[in-house]
């Protein structure tokens, strides 16, 4: 079946409240929904998020990227998946509009073949739970929330840490002394420095918390820096943003630095993906998957994307919860913390 025509278009979201990380802190959001069309009507969705999609689509340069995408896919045959895949590489430069555009095509794929994405990628799962997180804020906001979250049905919260030691360390054991059956993923998004994020981690390990995780705790180059922390961390250290691409990946297990990856289709794309996932499994790593700023359309594909390859042991794939006033075009069905796919 052939496809016929791509469309670009921008959509910007209000936050509840402002999010805040180490590296930043944003209020709004600004994403791209690409549409793929094929000659018998079908139509795929896709979306694409991340920090460089507002000012793309502030200098309207969206407009030129549609006709690139146009270029290298109308006239193909969408049967032609991981060629057309292939051809999608040359957007590894802006790789959420090169993962949008991916999950486009498979929408298209699957709307044309009547069969849900998640069966697409393998149909291994049917449900999962995910994570909530939890930004950077004040004392007595976060522990809030916590308690919010809690009562809510989520028991696996994701802190975000790394601009001030002592009051990280303070919010953490806080919650879990008034909330002792919760696990956490730490996520300090580069702010520590190597011995910082040492002395942070075992000091929650003297206070006896646990932690599922320790993500990306130093910044993104600092492979040495990483590899101090994981040989001298009680728990499993992660990196995000160390790894965009399959060569990333291979680079810091050869360098026997990380214990999980965090993959995020939005840094990623599919085919990329797909390869880390085959990677950490011949070389026994652990997986999680992430999201960026996507709405519950966005959602959609990294829920998915879960499902159907079910390859990750932890899952952060919120979001489209701290979106206000969001009409949700999610295709799944989510109770609290649990996710699962919507049949019929």
């Amino acid at each position: 079946m052939e496809i016929v025509d791509v469309k670009l278009t921008p959509k910007k979201y209000r936050l509840k409240e402002v999010f805040k990380i180490a590296t930043g802190e944003r209020s709004e959001i600004l994403n791209l929904e690409i549409e793929i069309f094929l000659k018998d009507g079908t139509i795929g969705v896709g979306e694409a998020s991340s920090s460089l999609i507002s000012k793309i689509i502030s200098e309207n340069s969206y407009v030129v990227l549609e006709k690139s995408i146009k270029d290298l896919l109308i006239g193909e045959n969408i049967l032609k998946l991981r060629y057309l895949w292939k051809k999608l590489k040359s957007l590894q430069f802006l790789p959420a509009i090169m993962a949008g555009t991916e999950y486009a095509l498979v929408s298209a794929y699957c709307n044309w073949k009547g069969i849900s994405p998640y069966l697409f990628f393998g149909g291994e799962r049917e449900e999962i739970e995910t994570d909530i997180t939890i930004g950077i804020s004040d004392f007595e906001n976060t522990i809030r929330k916590a308690k919010e979250y809690y009562d809510a049905g989520f028991r696996i919260l994701k802190i975000k840490v790394g601009l001030d030691l002592e009051e990280d360390l303070r919010k953490v054991i806080e919650i879990k002394r008034i909330l002792p059956d919760v696990d956490f993923i730490i996520d300090a998004n580069q702010g520590y420095t190597p011995k910082i994020a040492n002395y942070f981690i075992n000091t929650l390990y003297r206070e006896g918390i646990e932690v599922l995780v320790f993500e990306q705790p130093v910044h993104k180059d600092d492979h040495d820096g990483i590899k101090y922390v994981r040989y001298n961390s009680p728990f499993p250290v992660a990196v995000d943003e160390s790894v965009y691409t399959v060569y990333d990946a291979l680079r810091l297990i050869k360098e026997d630095a990380i214990d999980f990856i965090n993959i995020k289709l939005m840094k990623s794309g599919i085919y990329d993906a797909l390869g880390i996932i085959e990677i950490a499994r011949a070389s026994n790593k652990g997986l999680m998957i992430g999201c960026m700023g996507e709405s519950s359309l966005g959602i959609s594909q990294s829920v998915h994307f879960s499902l159907g390859t079910s390859a990750f042991t932890y899952h952060d794939l919120d979001s489209h919860l701290s979106i206000a006033d969001e009409e949700f075009r999610g295709d799944f069905i989510q109770e609290g913390p649990i996710i699962r796919v919507r049949k019929g």
